[in-house]
C-alpha cells in the first residue's frame, strides 16, 4: 500500500527524530533511498529533476490564438460530417512517406 509514516533521525544524532507521512509509490520511495546514498550534487540534481517534472505536470497546455482558431475549425468541420476520404488519407500518407 502506497504512503504511510516514515520516522528518520536527522543529520545530528542529537537532531530529534524527523516524521512525516508520505504518499508515493513503492517504486518512487526505493528510488529516493537510493538517491540518499548519492553524493551532495548529485542529490541535487535528483532533486531538480523531481521539482521541475512535478512544476510541468501542474502546467495547463496553453494554445496560441491560432492554434484556438484551428481547433474550433475542425470541431466545426467533424460537426459537419466533413471528413477526409480513404483516398485523401492515402495521399496524406504517401507524402509523408509512410
Amino acid at each position: 500500500m502506497p504512503g504511510g509514516r516514515r520516522c528518520g533521525r536527522g543529520g545530528d544524532a542529537k537532531e530529534p527524530r524527523l516524521c512525516y507521512i508520505v504518499h508515493m509509490t513503492k517504486l518512487l520511495e526505493n528510488g529516493i533511498d537510493a538517491v540518499r546514498d548519492l553524493p551532495a550534487d548529485q542529490q541535487n540534481l535528483a532533486g531538480e529533476l523531481l521539482l521541475s517534472l512535478a512544476e510541468q505536470s501542474k502546467r495547463r497546455p496553453s494554445l496560441t490564438p491560432e492554434q484556438i482558431d484551428d481547433v474550433r475549425l475542425a470541431i466545426a468541420e467533424a460537426d459537419r460530417g466533413d471528413f477526409a476520404t480513404e483516398e485523401e488519407m492515402a495521399a496524406f500518407w504517401k507524402k509523408c512517406g509512410l
